[in-house]
């Protein structure tokens, strides 16, 4: 397995290795695991991707979550993010479908609003348009690294609020439906994910998050928005311009990512798959200590 640098600092292509092989093959998944806490993004080009090994790669990392309400693909392990609609044709830009993917181009980790958060992300390209729709990501470990160390030791200690109907509401104020909101209630997460294979830290961020816990809301909105500034400064992203057969996998404990639009009459089809954080990826750490007593 070749190992090809792509961003400022993290990011890689891996070549000479398959989604298949780590399905199969304790030797590479290992490889390719190590990678994945190195670089945080990981890029495979030119696989063959079907439902059943996508799945079958993503297991290897830990255990899939079921999709949840109101999104397509309900109820089974994959995201489908598509602008099809039900008539096999482009649906117009104030249709739920494009509100949703509109969403998604705001910066993001994904699950920050779930009882239990995400380790990783698994998106693999089945219909991509000619130009556009690129995928962009930043590293929340090198801008947590970036911080003044007083800065950091505050972060530390400091937990935030994260809501799905939060970051929903920037689009629509309706975006997130009332079966959403009743199903995911806040969660309240440290602003600082450490990763327990190597010891780095990153800040644990998402535009799901609205407050700090223990701060006045504007004040904890003033911080999130600088720690959000900091995060996605100028020359710090890597945009993945996507090909037909990728498949990219991203660590949502040290990195956000956001869309990038594309021309609104094309269609788009990504199919996602997103791995549950546990205690061996540093989950337990995340909690307040109130939520650690009760559970």
């Amino acid at each position: 397995m070749n190992i090809v640098p792509l961003g400022p600092g993290f990011a890689a292509e891996l070549r000479d290795v398959t989604i298949a092989e780590v399905a199969s093959d304790d030797t590479a998944y290992a490889a390719v695991r190590a990678a994945f806490e190195e670089h945080s993004v990981l890029v495979f080009r030119g696989q063959e991707v079907t439902d059943e090994s996508q799945l079958a790669f993503s297991r290897r990392f830990g255990p899939p979550e079921v999709t949840k309400v109101g999104s397509q693909g309900t109820g089974t392990h994959f995201v489908i993010l598509t602008t099809i609609g039900e008539d096999g044709k482009v649906v117009p830009a104030d249709h739920r479908l494009a509100l949703r993917n509109k969403a998604n181009q705001l910066w993001h980790t994904d699950s920050s609003f779930k009882r239990v958060p995400a380790l990783t992300s698994v998106l693999s390209a089945r219909i991509i348009p000619a130009r556009g729709g690129e995928t962009e990501y930043v590293s929340t470990r090198l801008a947590f690294e970036r911080l003044q160390p007083a800065l950091q030791q505050k972060l530390k200690t400091s937990f935030a609020w994260h809501d799905y109907a939060h970051s929903r509401g920037q689009i629509a104020s309706d975006l997130a439906s009332p079966e959403e909101r009743a199903a995911l209630p806040p969660q309240c997460w440290r602003l600082v994910w450490k990763n327990p294979v190597n010891g780095r830290s990153a800040i644990y961020l998402a535009s799901h998050a609205y407050a700090v816990e223990g701060m006045d809301p504007a004040a904890g909105k003033e911080l999130l928005d600088q720690l959000m500034d900091a995060a996605t400064a100028a020359g710090t992203s890597y945009v993945h311009t996507w090909r037909g057969g990728d498949v990219v996998m991203w660590d949502n404990r040290a990195t956000m990512h956001r869309g990038r639009p594309w021309p609104a009459h094309e269609a788009r089809l990504m199919v996602r798959t997103t791995i549950s954080a546990t205690a061996a990826d540093g989950l337990e750490t995340m909690r307040p200590p109130s939520r650690q007593a009760a559970e």
